[in-house]
Order: C-alpha cells, then sequence, then structure tokens
C-alpha cells in the first residue's frame, strides 16, 4: 500500500521561520510580523485575527516580493531529494500549511504533489481577505481526509511531519509522525523527533518502515 506524507511548511520545512515572516521581511515590517507571531503562539488570538493583521502588513505586497521571499527562505537542505525518493518508492507527498496558498504552492514546482495554505486574495490584494478560507489545525485533519481518499490510501497509511500546537491533530489521527525542530506542543506525541536542518535525515527515521 502506498504512503501519503504530510509535510508541515512554517517550523518544519522552514528551518527557524515562517513564509509570514519571510514575506515581511521584504517588506520591512519583519517587527511587526514577530509580534503577530508572538501573540498567535501564545494564544492571545487565532488563525482568523493572524491572517487578518498580517494581510494588512501586506498591502503593498507584489509578485517579486513573494519570489524573493520563496528564494531567500531559510529552507532545510533535501527537500527536492525527499520528495523525487517518495514518488520513486510509488508514495504521495504533500504540504498542509496554515500560511498564505500562494506562497505554499510554490512547492509543487519542487515536487510536491499537493499543496495547501489558507486561501489569501491574488498579489497584489485588490479584493478582500475572506476569513472562511483561513486554515486552522482542525482543516489539516480534514484536508488530510481530502487527500487520502484523491491518493487512494487512508489514514494509516499516513505519515505526519510537524513543529507545533498547529500539528497536534494531525499528529492525533495518524500512526506515524515525526516532529522536525519541534516545539513544547508536541512533546511525547510524535513517533519520532528530529533536531537538524536536513529533511533527509528526518525523512530516514520512516523511510525503511511500513
Amino acid at each position: 500500500m502506498a504512503r501519503l506524507h504530510l509535510f508541515d511548511l512554517d517550523g518544519t520545512l522552514l528551518h527557524g521561520s515562517t513564509a509570514p515572516l519571510e514575506i515581511s521581511r521584504q517588506l520591512g515590517r519583519e517587527a511587526e510580523n514577530i509580534a503577530i507571531e508572538r501573540a498567535i503562539s501564545e494564544g492571545r488570538i487565532g488563525p482568523p485575527e493572524y491572517a487578518t493583521q498580517v494581510h494588512a502588513l501586506w498591502t503593498d505586497l507584489t509578485e517579486a516580493h513573494v519570489t524573493a521571499a520563496f528564494d531567500g527562505a531559510p529552507w532545510l537542505s533535501g527537500i527536492e531529494d525527499v520528495w523525487t525518493e517518495i514518488r520513486r518508492n510509488g508514495d504521495y507527498c504533500a504540504v498542509v500549511s496554515l500560511s498564505p496558498s500562494f506562497f505554499v504552492e510554490r512547492l509543487l514546482s519542487w515536487g510536491a504533489h499537493a499543496a495547501h495554505g489558507s486561501r489569501f486574495p491574488a498579489v497584489p490584494f485588490v479584493e478582500p481577505l475572506d476569513l472562511a478560507g483561513i486554515l486552522n489545525a482542525a482543516a489539516k485533519v480534514q484536508i488530510a481526509d481530502r487527500l487520502c481518499a484523491e491518493f487512494g490510501v487512508s489514514r494509516a497509511d499516513c505519515v505526519a511531519y510537524g513543529d507545533s500546537g498547529s500539528d497536534k491533530d494531525l499528529f492525533g489521527v495518524v500512526p506515524v509522525s515525526v516532529a522536525v525542530n519541534a516545539d513544547r506542543h508536541l512533546c511525547g506525541l510524535a513517533t519520532h523527533s528530529y533536531t537538524g536542518q536536513d529533511l533527509r535525515a528526518a525523512y530516514q527515521l520512516v523511510a525503511g518502515t511500513r
């Protein structure tokens, strides 16, 4: 049976950073974004408020900014190598993130079978933000279930990779999980734990198991 590997983005594929932080850095608004990141990590705001606040920071955002943020982000090493191996083995890989879909979907060109993020307006922003498209932790499980149906697998065939509280729900419903540079929210929940900057090493923790 094929397996579905589900990857978080912020703090997982991105080492010590998030897509919104990298985007805000391109606009010279890193400090404001850090304050918003702190608020959501401390539970003072939720995903809708977070999305509303970062959207307001990005009124001048262009595709050039997004490209620079993506290209300059601190990605883990070996992402494309891992996804190539996953495909070679007949398995599937997907990215499921709370970050904006216009950033997350760029990972399709690196070999992900699917990439899902919160739905923001097209860049540059003309349309308002629709909070109905903003994802939360529970939405990650819902998306995983849809991907299982699409690829003909079940939750029992899934491996999740994540780093924080937004991954707790998903870790709770799949049999195998890898905490990657994880914070306290995943303590004791993951099947495996990896600290470092090479996704190939994290993947090797589960590559030989079925």
